[in-house]
C-alpha cells in the first residue's frame, strides 16, 4: 500500500523562499552580465582595448550561463549539461582550427545558429500554451511570429553568406525578373499570414497555428536566400554586419518569448551595434543600405571592366632599393595578404625599417578583406603596433608626402576610377588615394580584377610598379634581401 504524504506548509514556504532566492540571485547575475556585455562592446571599439573587450564578453556569458543553470530543475540541469558540454567542445575545436582568412565564413555560420535558435524557440514557445489572456496574449503571439520570421531570414541568409564567402557560391548577384515585386509580395504575404496566425492562436486552433507559422518560416527563409543571393560579392562585408544585426534582433525576440531580460538586452546590443556598423560600412562605400539590399556592387562575375595602358614590372631587388631610399612608407594590406599569411613577415620588415629611422604606417580601408576589421585583426595577430595603423580618413591626406606605398593584395580599395570615372561601377566610393605618393608598388599574383570585377587604372600609372607572385614569398624575399644587401 502506498501512502501519499502531502507537503507541510513549512516545506512549501521553504521551497518558495528558495526559488525566490535563486530568482533574485539570477536577476543580479543578469544585471552584472549585461554590464559586462556593454563593457565588452566598448572595449571592442578600439584595437588597444579589444583584448579586454573579449575578456569582458567571456566573463559576462559565463555568468549568464551559471545564473541560468541555477534556475533549472534537476532534470532541466541534466539536459542543460548534455547540450552545453558537447557544444562547448565542438566550439572550442572549431575556433582553434579556423584560419584567420576563414573568420568571415565562421562569423556568418555562427549567425545562422542564432537564427535557427530563434526559430526553434518560437515553435517551442507556441506549443507551451501560454497562460496569458487578452492583449498580453496577442502581444506574446506577435513576439513569436516576428521572432520566428527574423530568425528564418537570418538562418538562410547567413548560410548563403557563408557559401559565398567560402567560394562555394559565386559572388555574382542573382538578379531575378521583377525581383522587387517578388519581395513586396513576400512581405505582404508574411503580414497576412501573421494576421491569420494571431487569429488562429486566439481561437485556440493550435494545429492551424503551427501550419501558418511553418508556412511563414518557409517563405521568410526563401526571402533570406534571395536577399543575400541578390547581393554582389563586393558588398559581402556589409552583408556580414547586416546579418550580425539580424541575429541580434532574433535573439532579442527570443528573449521576449522566454521572458528573459538578459537575452533581450544582449540581443538589442548586438542588433543595434550591427545596424550602426552596417551604416558605417555603407557610408565607407558611398552607398545606401537599401542600395546594398537591392543588388550587387561592381561588375557582374565573369566580366571585367578593362583598363588601357601598359604596366611596369619590378623585381625583389628593385623593390628593396626603393624601400631603402624611402624616408616614409605606407603599407596597404588587402585580402590577398590575408590569404598569403604575409602579415608576420611584414611585422619583421616594419621593425627593420623603424630601426633604420624610416617613417612607416599601415593604411586600413573600412571594407578591406571580407569582414569589418579583418585587416586590423590580422595586423594585431602579427604584433604590429596599433599606433602605426591608421584608418582611411586619417591617412589619405598624407599620401602626397609619402615616398613609397606598398599595396599588398588589395585592389578595389585603391582604385582611382572610383574618384576619376563617373561611369565606373564603383564611382563615388571613397578609396585610399595611394597614387598620389611618389612611388607605388602593387603586389599581386596577376593583373586580374578585384572582387568587384573592375579593372584598376592604378596598375598602369607611371609611378606604379607591379611585383607579381605570391605575397608571402615576395615579402619573405624582400626581408632577406633587405637584411643581406
Amino acid at each position: 500500500m502506498t501512502t501519499n504524504i502531502a507537503p507541510t506548509p513549512d516545506i512549501l514556504v521553504a521551497a518558495t523562499a528558495n526559488a525566490s532566492s535563486m530568482t533574485g540571485v539570477a536577476t543580479v547575475a543578469y544585471i552584472i552580465a549585461a554590464a559586462l556585455f556593454i563593457m565588452s562592446l566598448s572595449g571592442l571599439g578600439h584595437p588597444k582595448t579589444s583584448r579586454k573587450g573579449n575578456a569582458y564578453g567571456i566573463a559576462g556569458m559565463l555568468i549568464a550561463l551559471i545564473a541560468t543553470a541555477l534556475l533549472l530543475t534537476i532534470t532541466g540541469f541534466m539536459i542543460f549539461l548534455a547540450a552545453m558540454i558537447p557544444a562547448a567542445v565542438i566550439g572550442a575545436v572549431l575556433a582553434s582550427r579556423v584560419k584567420m582568412t576563414d573568420m568571415p565564413q565562421l562569423v556568418a555560420m555562427l549567425h545562422s545558429f542564432v537564427g535557427a535558435a530563434a526559430v526553434l524557440v518560437g515553435f517551442a514557445t507556441l506549443r507551451d500554451h501560454s497562460p496569458l489572456t487578452g492583449s498580453a496574449l496577442v502581444i506574446h503571439n506577435i513576439e513569436i511570429y516576428i521572432g520566428v520570421c527574423i530568425g528564418s531570414i537570418t538562418f538562410t541568409g547567413s548560410i548563403i553568406a557563408y557559401a559565398k564567402l567560402d567560394g562555394k557560391i559565386g559572388g555574382k548577384p542573382l538578379i531575378l525578373p521583377a525581383r522587387h515585386l517578388l519581395n513586396i509580395i513576400v512581405l505582404l504575404l508574411t503580414v497576412v499570414l501573421g494576421y491569420m496566425f494571431a487569429q488562429a492562436v486566439g481561437g485556440g486552433d493550435m494545429t492551424k497555428s503551427m501550419w501558418l507559422l511553418g508556412i511563414a518560416t518557409a517563405i521568410t527563409g526563401l526571402f533570406g536566400i534571395h536577399m543575400v543571393m541578390a547581393i554582389g560579392g563586393a558588398d559581402m562585408p556589409v552583408v556580414v554586419s547586416m546579418l550580425n544585426s539580424y541575429s541580434g534582433w532574433a535573439a532579442a525576440a527570443a528573449g521576449f518569448m522566454l521572458s528573459n531580460d538578459l537575452l533581450i538586452i544582449t540581443g538589442a546590443l548586438v542588433g543595434s551595434s550591427g545596424a550602426i556598423l552596417s551604416y558605417i560600412m555603407c557610408k565607407s562605400m558611398n552607398r545606401s543600405f537599401f542600395s546594398v539590399i537591392m543588388g550587387g556592387f561592381g561588375a557582374a562575375e565573369g566580366t571585367t571592366v578593362a583598363i588601357e595602358g601598359e604596366h611596369t614590372e619590378i623585381n625583389v631587388d628593385g623593390t628593396v632599393d626603393l624601400i631603402r631610399n624611402a624616408k616614409s612608407i605606407v603599407i596597404v594590406p588587402g585580402y590577398g595578404m590575408a590569404v598569403a599569411q604575409a602579415q608576420h613577415t611584414l611585422s619583421e620588415i616594419t621593425k627593420e625599417l623603424e630601426a633604420a629611422g624610416t617613417k612607416i604606417h599601415f593604411a586600413i580601408h573600412p571594407i578591406a578583406g571580407r569582414l569589418p576589421g579583418h585587416m586590423n585583426v590580422l595586423l594585431a595577430e602579427a604584433n604590429i603596433s596599433y599606433d602605426i595603423v591608421l584608418e582611411m580618413d586619417e591617412i589619405n591626406d598624407d599620401f602626397p608626402e609619402t615616398d613609397l606605398v606598398l599595396v599588398i593584395g588589395a585592389n578595389d580599395i585603391v582604385n582611382p576610377s572610383a574618384l576619376d570615372d563617373p561611369g565606373s561601377p564603383i564611382a563615388g566610393m571613397p578609396v585610399l588615394e595611394v597614387w598620389k605618393a611618389k612611388d607605388v608598388i602593387v603586389m599581386k599574383r596577376s593583373m586580374a580584377s578585384g572582387y568587384a570585377g573592375i579593372g584598376n587604372p592604378l596598375f598602369v600609372k607611371e609611378n606604379t610598379k607591379m611585383l607579381f607572385g605570391d605575397a608571402k614569398k615576395n615579402v619573405d624575399a624582400i626581408l632577406t634581401a633587405y637584411r643581406t644587401s
